[in-house]
């Protein structure tokens, strides 16, 4: 009741541009790139035909990635509204949006820390926020399975490599993990964070450890057969197949279970 009044007192306002209807606008949600096939059979990053692997890939040992949308324009103001202004609705919406990208098998959902430095300044740490609003929507358990075990300080201006050395050892287990541990983050960039979690958690007992995120950022996709694309607004209909549609998670929309959809092929 009293988060009703305050919606009402206060109503929410678009992720993506800030003035609009919640979660996002009609502006905003045409220009919101969705990751569908054809992709990475392993990364689920997009392609002009399907691939088991590509060099996007995330380091081992994570066996596979998702993500419902590409890290740029209104879902890149959306994530960063949630991580740097405490927008922590977003995290529910976004949620959703992740439920349904997510084809991989399971037994638990757990998330990549934040280092308490981090989680003191914004109050928050919000890829649990994430991993809580995913849990309950595909039918998995939410546990803390990870623990900050060093600092390896900002990682936005590294390279790939720079940052596999840098994250490496940064996390330990807090406890045995269950065999198969989906790990949930906001963005997945190079993969280097996310691997060294996936790292701490095998060690730790886990067969198989997959990341999820809101959103993926590819800064250098390429053109010609069976690359990236260097502008997603250029050939939309390469992200877009037939039915889909950038505003999965809107209010008042059903859910399609994703628990019930195909399991992510494994590499070989």
């Amino acid at each position: 009741m009293l988060g009703a009044l305050f919606d009402g007192l206060f109503p929410k306002r678009c992720a993506g541009c800030g003035s609009g209807p919640w979660p996002f606008c009609a502006a905003c949600r045409v220009q919101i790139v969705p990751l569908v096939p054809p992709r990475c059979q392993r990364c689920g990053a997009p392609a002009r035909r399907e691939l088991r692997s590509c060099r996007h890939c995330p380091p081992e040992p994570l066996r596979a990635a998702r993500a419902p949308f590409l890290f740029e324009g209104p879902v890149r103001r959306a994530v960063h509204r949630l991580k740097f202004a405490g927008w922590r609705p977003v995290a529910e919406a976004l949620g959703v949006a992740m439920a349904q990208a997510c084809d991989l098998d399971a037994d638990a959902i757990t998330w990549v820390p934040l280092s308490r430095g981090r989680k003191a300044t914004r109050g928050f740490d919000q890829a649990s926020a994430l991993a809580h609003a995913v849990g309950p929507k595909i039918g998995l358990v939410v546990v803390p399975l990870l623990r900050r075990a060093a600092e390896a300080g900002p990682q936005a201006r590294r390279r790939g490599e720079e940052r596999r050395s840098a994250m490496s050892g940064s996390f330990a287990a807090l406890a045995v993990p269950p065999s198969r541990v989906v790990l949930v983050d906001d963005v997945l960039t190079t993969g280097a964070t996310a691997a060294a979690c996936a790292e701490a958690l095998v060690r730790a007992g886990a067969s198989e450890v997959s990341v999820l995120t809101a959103a993926r950022a590819i800064s250098d996709r390429e053109s010609g057969p069976g690359g990236f694309l260097r502008s997603p607004t250029q050939d939309r209909h390469l992200y877009s197949g037939p039915g889909s549609r950038p505003g999965l998670w809107l209010t008042g929309e059903r859910l399609s279970g994703s628990r019930s959809q195909p399991r992510a092929k494994r590499p070989t």
